[in-house]
């Protein structure tokens, strides 16, 4: 029983470094492509036609990285299996996977916070277009 738990703890160390390869290129794109991209949609422009390109580029950039939070939460997902492990050299093992953990939890969420941000401008200056719209029609009615 002790040799085959230990083969199962090899078995487990040999997935955890295929799967921290998944997470160190998931962690490296979130790093350096990621965080970079979302900090550039901070500030969005002040016309419509401007904040239309902004959702749309924005949109692109969402594909791909709501691609590389699905491949983490899938990497994640595999070493699930961790937790029904107790042996002594698995603890370094969990502070990793907290750590990917922590960071694709916090960017995903920074995504969907984002991606929520982008729509919302969107539909209010969409509005505001509207009602600037209306209000000019409005007063040519009256001058006729």
């Amino acid at each position: 029983m002790l040799s085959n738990k230990r083969i199962q703890e090899l078995e487990l160390v040999m997935e955890f470094e295929k799967v921290e390869e998944c997470f160190k290129e998931v962690s490296s794109w979130i790093e350096n492509v990621g965080r970079k991209r979302l900090k550039e949609t901070v500030s969005l422009d002040d016309s419509l036609e401007m904040l239309l390109q902004a959702q749309k580029q924005f949109k692109e950039f969402d594909l791909v990285a709501s691609e590389y939070c699905k491949r983490g939460q899938e990497a994640l997902k595999k070493m699930n299996q961790w937790e029904d492990f107790s042996f002594v050299d698995a603890h370094s093992y969990r502070v990793k996977l907290q750590t990917y953990e922590d960071q694709l939890e916090e960017f995903c969420t920074q995504l969907d916070e984002t991606r929520h941000r982008v729509c919302e401008t969107v539909r209010l200056y969409e509005f505001f277009d509207k009602v600037r719209q209306d209000i000019c029609y409005t007063e040519e009615g009256v001058k006729s």
